[in-house]
């Protein structure tokens, strides 16, 4: 299967003649012969417009080779404009390596897709220190890697010195012991950033009234508080809490899931027909039981 993917990978970056050139450009006027993916904004690009007639022959190339891997074509040269002077043989190299470590061509549209800066990236200084600070820092095996970067793509974007170790180092002080987790559920708190993302959301919780010890116990129970909005999702979801719901905030420390729930399609309906039931149920059976569960504890 890997071998499939890597022909696949080398087909997709062929180098072609002056004729097979304008065959294939010609072809990916076609979308269905290309990609059954939607049509690309690849015509909004300031790359096309007016002068796309002036194009070189590489970024042709360039442009036919991402569509064929079924990467938005436009979308990459807009969010990453290096690819425009990066040799064709310099990308051809990054899938070939990426492929080397178990990433499959099926992989690609949506790894690059999230994150075309990978493209331009250097492989001896950004993507190996990545894999070895998986392999070292998170004991994930080789064969596990594309599970972990098929999660959290950004991981490949991230300074391994300035990102990565930081934020496991925060995270194991605070009690993350579970390597596994933290590698194949909540990698995204790896990529995120200690001083502006995760301390000011412990810090919320802190200013709530619970206890350092009480806020750190709540993220260690719901990882996912470290990637909620303080203004899209805390702080509304507190005030519906405290106003509305007029409840403890005890409550919170023992059920902190609260906070994963979406307050306008879960939180306001179930508690708006507890209320008009007068009945009062605790957190986790208000929000967590099936829509069926529910009515028969409305019923009873």
């Amino acid at each position: 299967m890997a071998a499939a993917s890597t022909a696949a990978g080398v087909t997709a970056f062929h180098s072609y003649s002056p004729q097979e050139q304008q065959s294939q450009a010609q072809q990916s006027t076609d979308p269905p012969q290309l990609s059954k993916k939607p049509k690309t904004t690849l015509h909004k690009n300031p790359l096309y417009n007016p002068v796309h007639s002036k194009l070189s022959h590489q970024i042709k190339e360039k442009i036919l080779c991402l569509e064929v891997m079924g990467v938005d074509s436009g979308k990459a040269l807009s969010s990453n404009p290096s690819i425009h002077s990066t040799p064709l043989d310099s990308i051809h190299n990054i899938i070939t390596f990426l492929q080397s470590k178990g990433i499959l061509q099926k992989d690609l549209p949506r790894i690059i897709g999230m994150c075309p800066s990978i493209l331009t990236a250097n492989i001896n200084h950004q993507l190996i220190p990545v894999f070895n600070f998986l392999s070292r820092d998170l004991n994930i095996p080789d064969h596990n890697y594309r599970r972990v970067i098929n999660k959290c793509p950004r991981l490949l974007v991230s300074s391994v010195e300035d990102q990565l170790k930081p934020a496991l180092f925060y995270l194991k002080r605070l009690g993350f012991r579970d390597l596994g987790a933290l590698a194949y559920q909540d990698c995204v708190l790896l990529v995120s950033n200690v001083e502006n993302t995760l301390m000011p959301k412990l810090d919320y919780l802190i200013s709530l009234g619970f206890s350092k010890p009480e806020a750190v116990e709540m993220v260690l129970r719901c990882p996912g508080l470290f990637t909620f909005s303080l203004d899209n999702n805390f702080k509304p979801k507190f005030e519906y809490f405290e106003k509305e719901m007029k409840r403890d905030v005890s409550e919170l420390k023992d059920f902190p899931q609260y906070f994963a729930f979406s307050l306008e399609k879960r939180i306001k309906p179930r508690h708006l027909e507890a209320l008009e039931c007068g009945v009062e149920i605790s957190l986790p059976f208000l929000l967590k039981t099936t829509d069926e569960e529910f009515a028969e504890l409305l019923r009873k």
